[in-house]
């Protein structure tokens, strides 16, 4: 059985430059034939990531996105020998498992590796160390080749995913070693805005404090492009995928999703934040069970919302959802949904209603402990 859970927030963003360009200007889109701000899945995951370490939600089960493996296990084998032994040692057990390093000791591309997966390649080198330093003398091509099968069978088997939540959420591609890879439970629409947005500029002067009396000019000039939005965020998590990419620890998974909600709801992305300080949460948070089929509500917004005297975008934000949502359930949901939801505008009637966020952690980690196989 499908066990999808959905997440639909509305945020308002004070005036921000929260994800930008390679030209500094707030990312947009064109949808419904007008202009929006956006802020990318990439930016949001991102920050979702950061804030599972700060709020340090399960930080014994998360992964590192990293090139220096190499450097991060050779601080875990300081003292087993000379710098260069240990460092031709991990090259060589890495290799077994198929991951190349570059001359400055970098892997070939970027990893993101489970705290459990960077442990066991530790350990590996230390088990084996005599049988690594054996073949270290005819090189690191030969001695790769030259190791037992046992060696080379148990370095491939670490990189299962680790049991790392994020990685387990947000997927992995190894682009040479297919079977490393791991599907991401959970997908991330790009946020957009619920209404038309323009961008703004915001010029600006510095004074040199060191300057002569003489000296009346500005230190330096520039401009900072900025926008204001009120966003529609949309994520979907495939319980039983977290599950089989937690390798079936039924209760890991669970605790994911209970972090994975508050997390998402606390996640704010970092651009330009000394210059905007825009540290804005959702006004509303929706999240729905269902076992059919995922169903985004960003059409909802196909057009524009405006603001009105009485009535701010937030809030017509959440009448627009509540009115679409209502609408594509009778034609795609199910009596089956479930809908749980954290509402600031009091606009939205559907499911039951919590009164803090951790409360609706806790619920969104009960809907799925209901239905998620044993």
């Amino acid at each position: 059985m499908s066990l999808f859970l959905e997440y639909h927030l509305i945020q308002n963003f004070a005036p921000s430059n929260l994800n930008r360009d390679d030209t500094g200007s707030p990312k947009d889109a064109i949808f419904g034939g007008h202009r929006r701000a956006r802020i990318s899945s990439q930016s949001w995951k991102r920050s979702v990531r950061q804030d599972f370490a700060n709020l340090q939600l399960l930080p014994e089960n998360l992964g590192v996105r990293t090139k220096k493996l190499q450097s991060l296990l050779a601080d875990r084998l300081s003292g087993k020998g000379t710098d260069e032994e240990v460092a031709t040692k991990i090259e060589i057990a890495l290799a077994a498992a198929g991951l190349k390093l570059e001359e400055n000791g970098k892997t070939q591309y970027l990893l993101f590796l489970g705290e459990q997966e960077i442990a066991a390649f530790a350990e590996l080198v230390e088990q084996y160390w005599d049988s690594l330093v054996a073949g270290e003398a005819k090189g690191k091509k030969e001695a790769k080749a030259a190791l037992p099968k046992e060696i080379t069978d148990k370095a491939k088997e670490i990189l299962n995913g680790g049991k790392a939540v994020d990685v387990a959420l947000f997927g992995r591609m190894l682009a040479d070693l297919p079977k490393a890879n791991q599907d991401a439970a959970c997908q991330v629409a790009h946020a957009i805005s619920t209404h038309r947005a323009e961008r703004e500029f915001d010029y600006f002067t510095a004074v040199d404090d060191k300057g002569d009396e003489d000296e009346t000019g500005a230190g330096m000039i520039g401009q900072v492009e900025f926008n204001s939005a009120t966003f529609y965020r949309y994520a979907v998590l495939d319980a039983n995928k977290l599950l089989g990419n937690l390798q079936q620890d039924r209760e890991l998974a669970l605790s994911a999703i209970e972090a994975f909600t508050l997390a998402m709801a606390r996640a704010i992305p970092s651009g330009k934040q000394n210059s905007f300080a825009a540290h804005n949460p959702p006004q509303f948070i929706g999240i729905c069970l269902r076992r059919t089929t995922p169903l985004s509500l960003a059409n909802a917004f196909e057009k524009p919302v405006r603001a009105t005297m009485d009535t701010s975008l937030s809030e017509q934000s959440v009448k627009a959802l509540a009115a679409y949502e209502e609408q594509l359930a009778s034609v795609y949901g199910s009596d089956d949904d479930q809908w749980i939801y954290l509402d600031l505008t009091a606009l939205w009637e559907k499911g039951a209603s919590t009164t803090n966020l951790s409360e609706l952690a806790q619920k969104a980690k009960a809907l799925i402990a209901a239905q998620l196989k044993e």
